[in-house]
């Protein structure tokens, strides 16, 4: 007879204890538990490296780009902005005439520490839907706000212009130096000898 007969034959007559039985169900149960564990852990972290990789890759290329309707010169254009994630943005777009366009911009925002900040997408997309003046070659002085175009080359006065601009219950009031700038308020004209 071997060692492994004799053994067999001497615990042949011992039985687990159903509470030991219930410890091997509970490890067996804990085993397939670390399992499903492993495997969710290791999916969420291959898609986690995908998505690092995808926007790794955006990056490079330049940024984050979206097609976005924009009012230029008083028309609704079609246009593709790219946020390059340092407060710029690029913009291209095809005016009514069939012309491509581009307009770039963006900056930098003072916190109330003193310390600079690049401007975020939202600041800049506000910045996108203020009014905006033209000077036309013929000598003519126009304002764009959505869909209004206004002609205010006579309302100048010592090179100064007010416009106030309603947009339903939206009012702006624009303050316009001649070839100088403009201020844009919502409650009040801005004074000229601020800026």
């Amino acid at each position: 007879m071997t060692n492994r007969e004799k053994y067999k034959k001497a615990f042949s007559a011992v039985y687990p204890s159903d509470e030991f039985s219930w410890e091997v169900e509970k490890m067996k149960k804990i085993r397939k538990q670390h399992i499903y564990k492993t495997m969710a852990a290791s999916i969420v972290g291959c898609i986690v490296f995908m998505g690092s990789v995808t926007a790794a890759y955006a990056m490079d290329v330049g940024g984050i780009q979206r097609t976005i309707q924009l009012w230029i010169q008083g028309d609704c254009t079609n246009a593709t902005i790219e946020f390059n994630g340092d407060g710029s943005y690029e913009i291209e777009y095809t005016d009514n005439e069939g012309n491509t366009g581009h307009r770039a911009g963006g900056g930098i925002a003072i916190e109330a520490d003193g310390s600079e900040r690049p401007v975020s997408e939202e600041e800049i997309m506000e910045e996108l839907t203020m009014p905006e003046v033209e000077y036309k070659e013929d000598g003519s002085v126009w304002v764009y706000w959505f869909d209004q175009k206004v002609d205010i080359t006579d309302k100048f006065e010592d090179g100064v212009c007010y416009v106030k601009l309603v947009k339903g219950e939206e009012t702006l009031y624009m303050t316009v130096k001649y070839k100088d700038g403009y201020a844009v308020h919502p409650n009040k004209y801005a004074s000229p000898d601020k800026w």
